[in-house]
This record gives structure tokens, sequence and C-alpha cells, in this order.
């Protein structure tokens, strides 16, 4: 491949076919862009742009002073290339050299300039450093020798311009040095090419277009060469596998995604998804999908991109759009923003092979990680939900329980942990009961958790039959559920002590065990009484005391948090609106089996036009009768005869409908070659990033609560923080992000300390392969 390279680029003319760029160094250049800024390029990593024209000369005094510091570099070309002279670049030298780096961030010109003493400059660079704004550190100031807002406001510019300056020379000497000590794939130091490509020169590319030598990506041994070459025009850096990726518009195929390394930049849009990427990162999800996958990069991509949509609350994969600003590349470490339609074709192709193993291995992970104490049971509430659907195919119908009454859709069937965190969701198009479904997925909780833990499942009425819960009784499982009506009802005095549920006093009894019948033995029965004169019954198998099981169903003493099986409820109901899992995500179908035994359509008519045939004889019937003696023989005679009518429809009915069987081979029915399901593959991939994405924003939940002023909006606070701008600066040792959140004083506060708890726990970024820690820093107001 390097032969090949170096004899494309020695047969063609070196010439710089760009008179905006200019390069003065063999890896570097300075680019006048079609909007005034001056964009330089290290290596093919942008580390600055630069306005010619604006007020504030500092940053470009950075980047010049730190680009030469290195040997090799030709002053005399660097300073046209930034169109500055010669002896301006060795004053700034000198400048830095005997008053460091500070000195070369000259003063906004028209601004005033107003020496502050050491001391007074010490408070406030104090006050600074601790997140406090102009106004704030003005009010803070120790009483004494006091200055203006203004003085103060502009020595925090000065101290943040400092800041920005460090941060900025840390960066562009990590590129400089990765740069000199690295060499370039296509530019290798044998071949002959390197040696003839003069500083002030760019290499053609066959479209007639200037190209900017990089660094080769980082990539897996077993991985296949990759040439990064960035494009001048666009300053994008792309990626090529032996030949020119596809567009993201072309149908018929999955367009290769490439990837390139973390670069800086100074606004990355919505880099505070990397929080939620580093922490899925963490929870095993990328590891999951690497094991999986050979197209890993290519995949990592398809999954960063999909989180970073379900973190700024797109809910899908078309959420994708949302993020293509022109800091995607960076914010996906992608050689290009790709389209939706290239994020669903790549997880499509990984769904049809390992959406289910996908699934399974998270909830692996997540129902280990719910896993009880010592002498504690693992507890899981385990309850269905019914996702509507509103297209043209013809599905099955279920019922929805928030409705009151049947829709076509699918229903799924979801358990959660105790503190109401998805684990794993299980879809069935046939609706099933969950009596169906009880032992199957208490079957999978010990096959996760193993032989020797003990499991508590908690569900409602719909479960508590008798046959399966002596099933799962005699399986070894414990469980607390309703009790289903009709029960006996027990006087005021049975209820001799109280239970405290969500800040309300209800009467509790534990008398004489239930009796399955039929030889099924018996369970616990534990009677409430609630306050406002109601009973509940609820049935156990459990050793732990009443007040305990009461409280896993219906919630806690604490009424203000929620607690019991209401966290389930509530998570239902915020994954709707956070997460959108009540999306269809995937539109293939496929035909249902002709011998799939389905409710009869045929038989649903006809008892529907048996009511309505009965409800019109009813209405002819009260017609009738309530026509006076003077009425006319016509008159009568009509109503007489839809009666007649009415009669003949109800009896005809009643005879036909023994012969109609409730339930049927879908061959057999009018549904024959009509009725489909949806294979909900790539469902089942973008659901598994679903309960990732929910099990990170409850974690993070968590930990921030404790330091805002409104605890409750600790999830609306995590959603800001996913959706925040912010600066990155890379180094050989780190990655630094400044994230601009929007939060108020309180909000600010609990995210500062919730950064400082991920900085502890030293974050990485997926398909990082130098595994570098993440370090947030909220910026300053």
């Amino acid at each position: 491949m390097r032969a090949l390279a170096g004899d494309i680029v020695a047969s063609l003319p070196i010439a710089n076919a760009e008179p905006t760029t200019h390069w003065f160094w063999p890896h570097a250049c300075v680019i006048d862009g079609e909007d005034g800024l001056k964009r330089v390029y290290v290596g093919g990593a942008l580390i600055g742009e630069l306005d010619p024209d604006g007020r504030d000369r500092g940053a470009r005094n950075v980047v010049l002073v730190t680009l030469a510091k290195e040997p090799t570099m030709h002053f005399g070309r660097l300073a046209r290339a930034f169109g500055i002279g010669e002896e301006y670049l060795r004053r700034l030298r000198r400048l830095e050299e005997t008053e460091g780096l500070s000195a070369v961030l000259l003063p906004a010109m028209g601004c005033a300039k107003r020496e502050l003493d050491a001391p007074k400059r010490r408070e406030l660079r104090k006050l600074f450093d601790e997140g406090w704004s102009a106004t704030e550190a003005t009010q803070r100031q120790r009483r004494g020798k006091r200055v203006s807002r203004s003085t103060v406001s502009r020595e925090r510019r000065r101290w943040s311009a400092e800041q920005r300056g460090e941060q900025l020379a840390a960066s562009a000497a990590a590129v400089i040095a990765r740069v000199r000590d690295e060499q370039l794939a296509l530019f290798a130091p044998e071949s002959p090419v390197a040696k003839d490509v003069l500083f002030d020169e760019a290499v053609v590319t066959a479209d007639g277009d200037a190209a900017i030598p990089t660094v080769a990506a980082e990539v897996p041994a077993t991985a296949d060469p990759v040439i990064e070459v960035a494009v001048v025009g666009a300053g994008v850096a792309g990626t090529r596998n032996g030949g020119a990726a596809a567009e993201d518009e072309d149908e018929g195929g999955v367009v290769t995604l490439g990837s390139r390394p973390i670069v800086g930049g100074d606004s990355v849009q919505h880099v505070g998804a990397w929080i939620l990427m580093a922490l899925a990162a963490r929870d095993g999800l990328h590891e999951e999908v690497a094991r999986l996958d050979d197209a890993r990069e290519a995949t990592r991509i398809a999954v960063d991109a999909t989180l970073a949509s379900l973190a700024i609350g797109e809910q899908t994969v078309e959420g994708v759009r949302r993020i293509a600003t022109p800091s995607a590349p960076t914010l996906l470490r992608a050689d290009r923003a790709p389209a939706a339609s290239t994020i669903r074709g790549q997880l499509w192709q990984f769904a049809k092979a390992h959406g289910a193993e996908l699934m399974a291995a998270m909830s692996q992970r997540y129902v280990g990680a719910a896993r009880g104490g010592d002498d504690e049971a693992a507890v899981f509430y385990v309850d269905n939900h019914m996702r509507p659907y509103t297209g043209q195919e013809v599905v099955r119908w279920g019922w929805r329980m928030q409705e009151r009454r049947a829709l076509p859709g699918t229903t799924d069937y979801y358990v959660h942990d105790e503190d109401g965190r998805p684990l794993f969701r299980i879809d069935v198009p046939s609706h099933d009961s969950l009596t169906a479904w009880l032992p199957r997925i208490a079957a999978r909780l010990r096959d996760a958790l193993g032989p020797d833990e003990r499991i508590v499942l908690a569900f409602d009425r719909a479960g508590s039959y008798a046959d399966e819960l002596a099933e799962l009784r005699d399986a070894g499982f414990e469980f607390v559920a309703y009790e289903r009506k009709p029960f006996a009802l027990l006087g005021d005095r049975a209820f001799e002590r109280t239970v405290k549920i969500r800040g309300e006093s209800y009467g509790l009894h534990e008398g004489r065990r239930a009796n399955l019948g039929d030889g099924r033995g018996r369970v616990r029965r534990i009677a409430l009484r609630t306050p406002d004169g109601h009973q509940i019954n609820l049935l156990a198998v459990s050793t732990r005391p009443a007040e305990r099981l009461v409280g896993i169903l219906l919630g806690r003493d604490a009424d203000d948090e929620p607690s019991g099986r209401w966290q389930q409820e509530n998570a239902f109901l915020h994954g709707v609106e956070r997460w959108g899992i009540n999306q269809l995500d995937g539109r293939k179908v496929e035909p249902v089996p002709p011998g799939t035994i389905i409710p009869n359509p045929r038989r649903r008519r006809v008892e529907r036009a048996l009511a309505i045939a009965r409800a019109d004889e009813g209405r002819a019937r009260c017609a009738l009768g309530a026509l006076s003696p003077s009425a006319t023989d016509e008159r009568r005679a009509r109503v007489a005869a839809e009666l007649e009518d009415a009669i003949w429809r109800r009896v005809h009915l009643g005879l036909i409908r023994p012969f109609v069987p409730k339930h049927a081979p879908l061959a057999e029915t009018d549904l024959a070659g009509k009725l489909v399901r949806h294979t909900g593959q790539l469902k089942l991939v973008v659901d598994t990033l679903r309960i990732v994405c929910a099990n990170v924003e409850s974690d993070l939940a968590e930990w921030i609560a404790p330091h805002l002023r409104k605890p409750r909006e600790a999830k609306k606070v995590i959603a800001n923080l996913f959706a925040a701008p912010g600066r990155v600066d890379v180094t050989s040792t780190e990655v630094h992000v400044r994230l601009q959140p929007a939060a108020n004083r309180s909000e600010r506060t609990g995210i500062r300390h919730l950064l400082r708890r991920l900085n502890a726990m030293r974050l990485t970024l997926p398909g990082d392969t130098r595994r570098r820690p993440l370090r947030f820093e909220a910026q300053p107001s």
C-alpha cells in the first residue's frame, strides 16, 4: 500500500492548488476560511480557529510561540503563514521566554489596562478557581481594599484567557509531539516522496484538491491498514479502507463508517453525551458489542451516535440527524457526520446476527448487579407494558389498560430491580398473559444469579392464579402479589397492627394462611385496611416480615420518594416520555405462521352483531310500548317491523354463535395471509441502548440529587448536562472537557460535585486505544 501511494503521489504535480492554504511545516498549515477565520491544522487536527480582525490576539500568540518551540520549525514560513512579521514573532518568543505564557496574552484592543496588586489578584483568582462569576466575586471580596465590578470583570477575562491559553498550548504541544514522533504511513521515512515534499507546498490529490498529511489512526493489530487524509477544502479528516467510502445517501448497502483519533475543538456540540458514552462503556456495553461484532469501529460509531441521539432527547435512531453539526466528527470520533440511514443500516446488520445476544449479555450484567446482600434477597418487579401500533400493517390486538380498550400493538414484559431500574425486556406480539411468562422470567433470573441466590418476584393481580403461584413456590422462588377478589372482608378489630406506606397509616392483619385449593398448599395472606376503609389482600411466599413485604409492593414509609411497585410504573412513564420505549424503531415484518391459534375475528363480529341486535330489540320494544292508542297504523307497523327484524337477527346469531369457535388457526380465519408481526431485531438493539441509558441516568441522578436544592429535578439537570456543548483539549495523558451546561446556581453546584466524582472514576471514551482518562469541568458562568 505504501508503494502504491508513493507512485500515485510521485506522478502528481507538486503544486499548491489552494492559494488559501499556507504551509509552514511538513504536516501543518494555516487555511484561510471563507468565513474570515484562519484555521490551524497540525497532523490533520484542528488546534485553533483565529479571527485576524478580532479584538483579542492572545490565542494567536499562544499558538505562535508554541509552534515556534519545535526545533525544526522555520520562523519565516511560520510568520508568513500567520500574516505577521518575523520581528514581531521574535519579540513574542522573547517575551514568552522571560515572562511566561501569560505575557503574550495581550489585553483586548481598546480595553484600559489597570494593574492590581499581587494580594488582590491572588484573592480574585482564588474566587474564580472556585467557580464564582464576576458579580459573585465582587460581592465576596474581603473587607478593606475592594475593587469595582468592572475591574473584577476585566481580571476575570484575563484569568479566563490565561486558562484557555494554557490549555491551548498544552493541546498544541501534544499534537506537535505526536506528529513528530509518529510517522505517517503515506509519507514514511523510507518513502522517497517524503524527501521531496517542500514545507510550503501541498500534496495534490487526484481530484485536484490539496491534502494535509496526517498521522495514521490507531487501529487494532488485526484491522486493515487505515490511511487518514484530511481534505483541505472541508477541514475534516476522512478515512479510506482501500478506496473511497460511499456517500451516506447511497441506497442498497451499508456505508462503511471510518474512525478517527480523539481530537480537540473549541466548541463541540452535545459533548456532554460523552458522559453517557463513558458510563455505558463502564457498564460493559461497548465491550459486549466488540465481542460480538467484527466491524468494531463502525458499530461503535453507530452505537455512540444512537446514544448521543437518545441523550439529547430525540428518542429514535432518526434523531442522529440532530447531532449532525460541524463538530459531529469530533463528537463521534468518526471520519464524517453519518446520516441516520447509515446508522440504521449499521445497527440493522448488527441486530440481525447479534441483537438477542446483546440484550442477553447486558441483562446478565444488570441482573448480577441487582444481586441482594448476604442476608437479603434480590427483589425484581415484573409487569407488562402494551406498546400500541398505528401503522398500516395488520397486527394482533391486545388490551391496553391505560385506555381501557383493545388496540393493535405488541406487549412488552419488563423486569425492573428494586430501585425501578430496567434490566431487560421481552416482546410478546401474541399478547400472552403474565401467568404464561412468569415462570420463564423467573427461570431466566435464576440462570443469571445462580441456584443459591434468593429471588423475590413482585407483580400485580394478573399473575395471582393458584397454579402459577404454586409453581413459583415449588421452584424455590419467593413472591409477593395482590390477591384477586373475591375474598372475605375483615372487621375493624382484626387490624391490630399498623404500617406506614408512603406517609399514610394502614391497618395490617396476618392471620390464617390462604389455601390455593386442589391440594396445591397454602401461602401467606396479609390483609391491609386503607385510610379510606378499603381492604387489600396480599399473597406471599417469603420469610421476610410482613411490613417488609408490604413495602416491596405498596411502598416504604417515606412520602417524599417513590418506592414499591410504583417505581416500575414511573419507569414505564419515564421510559415513554424520555427514552421513547414505545417507538417502533424497526419496520420490517414477517407473516404469522398459518397454524398459529388466534382469537377468531369472525366470532368477534358475531358477538358484536348479537349485542347490536339485542340493543335494537330493546329499543324497538320500548318504542312499541310507548306508542299512544291514537298512533297511526302505518307508524305501528313500522315499529313492529323493526322489532321483528331485531328478533330475527338475535335468534339467527344466537343459533350460529356456538358453531363459531372463539379461537382458531390463522389459516382458517379471514386474516389468513394478512396478519403479520414485526421482527423486532433492530428494536431489540435500540431498546438495549435505552436500558443502558436509563441505568446511567439513574446513577447520575442518585449522585447529583443530594447537592441540588430540588432533588426531584435531578434527571432534568442530567438531561441538560448530556446536551451541553463544550470545549475539548486532548493531550497525551488525558482528554479535558470543559462543559457549558444550562443551569442555575444550585444546579451548577451539583454539577461540579458530580463532575468531581466522575473525574475520580477515571472514565475513558470507547474506542480510545490509549485509554486516556476523561477530565470534566463546568465552564464558570
